[in-house]
């Protein structure tokens, strides 16, 4: 039965891990995993597929920011942050670099125009890239910015945090608080202004990516039809609609408070007042001290009246160089009083506060319900001037450029494998080639019970059940060991195999009380005898004597019954066996 129990657990177990292994585990990297890296290619149309694993390339594509920021002091306005092309710092693949910034705590800006402008129109746009905050994250973002199609902001050297972008994608943290950003900036088709439209907080757990120092892949999908995806590791965190899932709404309402109504004055909001017929009690003293003198209070015995809590520092000098016209006039500086600190205290005494019992405040109507009570006011509706519907927010301004600009409190942000393309299947393909490759062989790498135990755990926290169980398996069986040698002990001793030792003790102690009953009957037999002579010669010399005779029988009689007794010991009372006459 025990060993159905624990075989059934295991099994469990086990295939629990196998229905909870990632996306990874199910498809078969074997083949690839032999070889070494690769950079990755796109299976069809990207408007940007960067691995940053040609320098050549690099230097060419992208751009550094020579901007400054505005309003604010000069040494800290420049984009002066370091960016370097990198190997990984750990689970590196020979060949496999990335974009690096190297410093912290600056301001840091790098661009690459698109082969050609996104319009969005009637193709989904999709975003990728990796990224591994290899020293974690305390305060700063690893986020990218789509840049907005404009005449004005082509030049790419003069980019900085006021250049227009359309979207803003990515991790973010600074204390507690994580974040996966996507924003977009509409326009208002009443006036053309633009405006921030920030994306409904992801429900799942973001806080492991922020600090386990692994690659991590973010994905945005933005479709047509209004609704957008958002993935972390090719899993869904957050998705919704353009329409319904933003703050600000992408339309505003159809009526406003109106700015100019305003409340009457003799609207009456107060829903309690005072009781107008309420009176004040005669004994009420609204004068009365919250505190009084206690009159009964006595001076502690041994307080020192005379005596001053601090006095001079005898032993002080005043200093040669003091000057009475410049320091003024000098004082030793002041000590506390040694004679006061075993007396309950020094000075004058005064007799302490106490609370008053007549003490009861100033006096207030009750509360009753106000008659003339309206209501809260609130001004009068009307049709919002600004108001718009915007049926189609997917069609929002084209890009043009894709860049970083960031200030981060951590170092080594490394990113990777950017892609921005129309096509849901290539970006899976590019992720397939690139960051599921690396992520197997990481895997591959750390393949033990253990690590498989602590990646289920992470995303699916209801297994603790099962890894408890699994824990006190051993548990529960050495427990039931003990439980089993013990009876198995118990039944070494089983009460057939004791009665032969207890029949002979019970024999023993037989005999001996035979022996002893045996010698007690042959005494009285004596005696009896001895009496019964006796008695005869008595019975005419001495008839008076026969009472003695009498209560030297019931002596006699007494003593052998007290030998006739049975003894008591551990076994319980000991049995004598009948005479045999």
């Amino acid at each position: 039965m025990d060993r159905l129990f624990v075989t059934v657990l295991f099994s469990l177990l086990f295939s629990g891990f196998n229905a909870d292994k990632d996306h990874i585990h199910n498809e078969d990297f074997s083949d690839t995993l032999n070889h070494g890296y690769r950079s990755p290619v796109p299976k069809g149309f990207a408007y940007l597929a960067e691995h940053f694993d040609d320098p050549e390339h690099f230097k060419k594509q992208w751009v550094l920011s020579q901007a400054k920021k505005d309003d604010i002091d000069e040494e800290i306005a420049k984009y002066d942050g370091i960016w370097k092309l990198e190997e990984a710092s750990k689970y590196t693949q020979e060949g496999n670099t990335g974009l690096v910034l190297k410093s912290k705590a600056r301001h840091a800006a790098i661009s690459a125009p698109l082969s050609r402008p996104f319009y969005f129109e009637d193709k989904p746009l999709v975003v990728q890239y990796e990224v591994i905050l290899q020293e974690g994250q305390e305060c700063g973002g690893a986020y990218l910015k789509l840049l907005t199609l404009d005449s004005q902001h082509k030049d790419l050297k003069l980019f900085n945090d006021k250049t227009p972008y359309t979207v803003m994608f990515g991790p973010d943290k600074c204390g507690n608080d994580h974040k996966l950003h996507f924003i977009f900036r509409h326009q208002n088709p009443v006036n053309g202004s633009f405006e921030e439209k920030h994306c409904k907080k992801p429900k799942e757990r973001l806080e492991d990516a922020f600090k386990d120092k692994q690659p991590h892949l973010y994905t945005l999908i933005i479709r047509p039809d209004n609704t957008f995806q958002v993935k972390l590791d090719n899993s869904v965190v957050n998705e919704g609609s353009l329409l319904d899932d933003f703050t600000p709404p992408v339309n505003p309402p159809l009526e406003i408070e109106d700015p100019n109504d305003k409340r009457p004055e003799d609207w009456d909001e107060r829903e309690k007042i005072p009781d107008p017929l309420a009176i004040k009690p005669e004994d009420w003293d609204e004068d009365a001290p919250a505190q009084i003198i206690d009159e009964e209070a006595v001076i502690p015995d041994g307080w020192l009246e005379d005596e001053s809590a601090m006095i001079p520092d005898s032993s002080a000098i005043k200093p040669e160089d003091w000057d009475n016209e410049m320091d003024g006039e000098w004082e030793p500086p002041m000590l506390s009083n040694p004679l006061c600190e075993k007396a309950p205290g020094c000075g004058p005494w005064k007799q302490p506060l106490k609370q008053n019992p007549r003490f009861k405040g100033k006096w207030l109507a009750p509360l009753i319900n106000n008659p003339n009570y309206k209501g809260k006011w609130m001004p009068r509706l009307i049709h919002n001037p600004a108001y718009f519907n915007d049926e189609h927010p997917f069609k929002m301004t084209p890009i043009f450029a894709v860049g970083f600009e960031l200030w981060s409190m951590s170092p080594d942000i490394f990113f990777d494998n950017i892609i921005i393309t129309d096509s849901e299947e290539v970006a899976k393909k590019w992720s397939d080639d690139s960051f599921e490759l690396h992520r197997a062989k990481i895997a591959q790498q750390n393949e033990t019970l253990w690590g498989r135990m602590m990646h289920s755990m992470n995303h699916k926290p209801g297994w603790w059940a099962i890894y408890f169980i699994y824990c006190a398996i051993p548990v529960v069986m050495y427990i039931s060991y003990l439980i089993k040698r013990s009876g198995e002990d118990k039944q070494d001793f089983k009460p057939e195999d004791r009665e032969p030792l207890q029949n002979e003790e019970l024999n023993e102690e037989e005999s001996v009380a035979d022996e002893e009953d045996t010698s007690a009957e042959n005494k009285e037999t004596d005696q009896k005898n001895k009496e019964e002579t006796d008695g005869k010669q008595k019975e005419v010399v001495e008839p008076e004597e026969s009472e003695n005779s009498r209560e030297s029988d019931e002596a006699v009689t007494e003593e052998s019954i007290n030998k006739e007794k049975p003894l008591e010991g551990g076994d319980g009372p000991r049995r004598r066996k009948p005479n045999k006459e």
